[in-house]
């Protein structure tokens, strides 16, 4: 999928061929073949590896934080979402915006949004903060996330993520109504 992924990113879906793609991994096209069918279906696989990656970070971040530090992880899961987003564009732009968009269900439900719903949950739970729609709060913060951080040229600069890392942070704190530590 590596190889599938540089080809894309630098040639494009359509102009890639599939021996293009066994040539730059060292595999024969029958091998290719019990793995994959066409090139959708190594996109798939690369969408789905891209979404894993996003969570795999926002996990190790939330996860490093005290259990009763709820604050910290929002704003970690806020922080982590969107660097995993900034850190990998081409690949979301190639398999999310250039190829067939998303579906309206991939925008209101998946494994991100899950998370977020679960951790938005549990720290009502705590008290940490109010929601009372958790699932919805969840799409409406992954959505107004995802909106900023597919802007183009959006944090190219170093000094300009920090302060696109920053407002995404005190948006998802002050969406609930937790201070942001900037008045």
């Amino acid at each position: 999928m590596t190889a599938a992924e540089r080809l894309f990113l630098e040639k494009g879906l359509e102009q890639t061929t599939i021996e293009e793609i066994t040539t730059e991994a060292g595999v024969a096209k029958g091998t290719f073949y019990l793995h994959f069918s066409s090139k959708a279906d190594v996109l798939q696989a690369l969408r789905a590896r891209f979404v894993q990656g996003v969570l795999d970070g926002i996990i190790a971040a939330v996860e490093g934080l005290r259990h009763e530090d709820w604050r910290g992880k929002l704003a970690a899961w806020s922080t982590a979402c969107a660097t995993g987003y900034l850190d990998a564009a081409g690949l979301h732009h190639l398999a999310f915006v250039a190829a067939p968009p998303a579906t309206r269900e991939g925008l209101s439900r998946n494994i991100l949004i899950d998370h977020l719903n679960e951790l938005l949950a549990a720290g009502a739970g705590e008290n940490a903060w109010s929601v009372s729609d958790p699932g919805f709060t969840a799409v409406f913060l992954f959505n107004a996330l995802h909106g900023v951080v597919n802007q183009p040229g959006i944090g190219e600069t170093p000094e300009a993520r920090a302060e696109l890392l920053r407002a995404i942070e005190v948006h998802f704190l002050r969406t609930l109504g937790l201070p942001s530590g900037i008045d």
